[in-house]
């Protein structure tokens, strides 16, 4: 991104790892010792990459450098010379634990007073005028910039004010007994018409519960039996990308451990669908080899699921083929249909795509907020573009997506352009079940809609 002083291109990347990589040799051959500089250079390579893999289409030679910057983060790692950041561990910690009673603690402390910390300080810099003007070039990020200025672009723009108050389990009170397996139905409905796994992987069952429930809510409105795990699970994928594959193995085996057991638990459900809410889940989740686990069956994202059941909604005012902007993920979940086509008609208008990067790429915002706001200053380009193709209207326009970390990172352009992130699958929940859907299915699924299965 030239325009916004970011010249990290893969290429280049390419490039200087192989000339690092050139330098530990000489200097270890010649024994002159290994300068720790070249360490550093090494983490300014890992930090300027999101590991969003799609720079290995174009490439000639299929480097995938997604890849590549996994493998120097685990060097570093292991080296003892990995920068990391303290909400990156936090984020790390908030995403590895299993435990509920931590998992509700860290919310109610670190995430909800430091959301509210970070939009006090944005608006207080933003009345004192000490953030940069957004259509300022971002400066360049050779080196690690002043805490000071790390803290500008850390509040540069604000987080969220929409946490839910609890995690997903916590709301349908499933928390605390890990070795029971739940399956959300309607109450009424005995007789299993068709049963689907659904994985709601960190970011929406633990930060963004209202995803997870929405999920359930419209699975149960049609009639299915939605099989939940047993208890608080991550992928894998967030420790791999931050450079501890042996803690990702760990997390997957396990998880395939626990599988299999329920698979055996429930072989009368015939289970033929596995279900996501992420595309970083469903990306990884492609590695579990669910059909020695669930034979014959599928994983998915939740809203091609959807369009191929057929669902269909119109906004809440009855209008329709309304369009909208809809920005599609770098770790997209559309693996089967085209993603503007699955938007467009589940929603009922022509989806226009907002191309680029959000910037919030995991913990990469909170890593290295210098680099985020470069990748910001290219997606609002995206997003004033997009908004030129759409009609002119007084009222914020629907910014759609469906990944959970990018929900956070559209969420932060409110504040400077008239777009409302959401994500989809909340949005189909809404139309189809009123406004008032989330409380409605919460009280529904705690009185006689969750069946407990002993694990």
């Amino acid at each position: 991104m030239p325009g916004a002083n970011l010249l990290f291109s893969p290429r280049n990347k390419i490039l200087a790892a192989g000339l690092i990589i050139e330098a530990f040799l000489y200097e270890e051959q010649t024994r002159r010792g290994l300068s720790v500089r070249h360490f550093d250079e090494l983490n300014e390579l890992a930090d300027h990459c999101t590991i969003c893999h799609r720079c290995v289409v174009p490439c000639p030679v299929n480097i995938d450098f997604g890849q590549v910057t996994m493998l120097i983060r685990d060097i570093l790692r292991v080296r003892g010379q990995k920068r990391s950041a303290v909400g990156s561990r936090m984020a790390m910690a908030f995403l590895t634990i299993t435990d509920a009673r931590s998992i509700e603690w860290l919310r109610d402390t670190v995430l909800r007073w430091g959301y509210t910390g970070q939009r006090t300080a944005h608006a207080m810099a933003r009345r004192m005028a000490w953030l940069a003007p957004k259509q300022q070039r971002p400066p360049a990020t050779n080196h690690p910039p002043s805490l000071q200025a790390q803290v500008i672009h850390l509040v540069n723009r604000p987080l969220p004010a929409r946490l839910p108050l609890h995690s997903s389990r916590a709301f349908l009170n499933l928390d605390r007994d890990s070795h029971l397996v739940p399956i959300v139905r309607k109450a009424d409905l005995a007789e299993v018409n068709e049963a689907v796994f659904y994985f709601p992987g960190c970011g929406c069952e633990r930060l963004f519960s209202d995803v997870a429930l929405a999920v359930l809510a419209v699975l149960t409105h049609l009639g299915l039996h939605t099989v939940l795990p047993p208890g608080y699970l991550c992928c894998g994928f967030p420790q791999a990308a931050n450079g501890n594959p042996q803690l990702s193995r760990q997390i997957v085996t396990s998880n395939r451990v626990l599988f299999h057991r329920l698979a055996a638990t429930l072989g009368y459900l015939d289970i033929r669908t596995v279900l996501v809410s992420c595309g970083t889940c469903l990306g990884q989740m492609e590695q579990y080899e669910f059909n020695r686990i669930f034979p014959g069956c599928r994983v998915m994202d939740i809203h091609e699921y959807l369009m191929e059941k057929g669902v269909r909604t119109v906004a809440a005012d009855g209008t329709a083929g309304q369009p909208f902007l809809y920005h599609d993920p770098c770790h997209s979940p559309s693996h089967i249909h085209n993603p503007l086509q699955v938007a467009s008609q589940l929603l009922g208008g022509e989806a226009v795509l907002s191309d680029r990067c959000c910037g919030e790429a995991g913990t990469f915002a909170v890593a290295r907020p210098d680099i985020a706001t470069q990748a910001r200053f290219r997606k609002e380009e995206s997003l004033q573009a997009g908004l030129q193709q759409l009609p002119t209207t007084t009222r914020p326009v629907p910014l759609m997506t469906s990944c959970p970390s990018c929900l956070q990172g559209l969420s932060r352009y409110r504040s400077d352009l008239p777009v409302t992130a959401e994500f989809m699958v909340i949005e189909i929940a809404r139309r189809l079940l009123g406004r008032d859907w989330m409380p409605r299915f919460i009280e529904q699924a705690r009185h006689g809609g969750i069946e407990r299965i002993l694990l």
